[in-house]
């Protein structure tokens, strides 16, 4: 653990890295880190533990589960059963969850647990915050913003893409959702990236157990590079991400989303609390 600027804190335990932050008295505040991080200490381990179902792929049954976190990963991904998934295409969110979750108690005014960007957040009432979505990760531009008020629903957010941490199918730069919960969040992200998906000679590809010997994707071709690609191939790749963003959208699963694939963007739903992004 160690401080950050601005009153963060940085936790860090294996491949679990999250940058948290919390509003209210002091008291509070330093009450909400230290519960935070008793929780934390056993997150790895329970995960660990478990981690042979959690990297099976979801069937008509669902695995006996036992530790907190690992079930909110299986109800995140549980709707997206009828594809390929695993639970553990919510594992980043889910542990973002558990630790906001113990943080909230007294007089919080906003808090917020980001876990690689898989973010849960609490607004009290009247509260707002204002996230910075980047289009690469390994340039920290900011492409657009969202902002969340108290009275909207939505209580995470969640990215994924190629060049993120988690593998992928697709070809999206970046696919950020907002969801009722960042677990939530994190497994339609999977989904929608693996959607914005298009074939063309610039898209390479890897079987993921190649490119990531732990994976949980086997021998599914995941991206591994995506060159410049011509309009029409974006303009594919982006609608087919729309159509499944719709789709969840009408199934109640995310809240509103942003596609990004080489400098173009599509928004689905949520239009006026994403922000700076021109669909086109």
């Amino acid at each position: 653990m160690a401080p950050l600027p601005a009153g963060r804190r940085h936790f860090q335990h294996g491949p679990i890295d999250l940058v948290l932050f919390a509003e209210g008295p002091a008291e509070t505040v330093r009450s909400a880190y230290r519960r935070a991080w008793r929780r934390f200490e056993t997150v790895l381990e329970e995960l660990v533990d478990e981690l042979p179902l959690l990297r099976t792929p979801l069937g008509d049954e669902p695995p006996e589960l036992e530790g907190r976190v690992a079930r909110r990963m299986l109800a995140a991904c549980w709707h997206y059963r009828a594809s390929y998934i695993t639970s553990m295409a919510a594992v980043a969110g889910a542990v973002a969850e558990e630790i906001l979750e113990v943080m909230i108690a007294g007089p919080i005014r906003r808090a917020m647990v980001n876990n690689g960007g898989d973010i849960a957040f609490f607004l009290a009432d009247g509260e707002r915050i204002t996230l910075g979505v980047a289009d690469d990760p390994r340039i920290p531009n900011i492409a657009g913003t969202i902002l969340i008020a108290s009275g909207d629903p939505s209580r995470g957010v969640a990215t994924s893409g190629w060049g993120g941490r988690s593998q992928s199918l697709g070809i999206a730069d970046a696919v950020t959702v907002l969801a009722r919960s960042a677990a939530e969040a994190d497994a339609a992200a999977t989904m929608i990236a693996n959607a914005v998906n298009a074939d063309h000679p610039a898209v390479r590809r890897a079987p993921a157990w190649l490119v990531k010997d732990d994976s949980d994707l086997g021998d599914l071709l995941v991206t591994v590079d995506v060159g410049p690609l011509p309009d029409t191939v974006i303009a594919e790749a982006l609608a087919s991400g729309e159509r499944e963003a719709g789709a969840l959208m009408k199934r109640g699963l995310i809240d509103g989303v942003v596609l990004l694939l080489q400098g173009r963007s599509r928004v689905v739903g949520a239009q006026s609390r994403i922000q700076s992004f021109e669909p086109v």
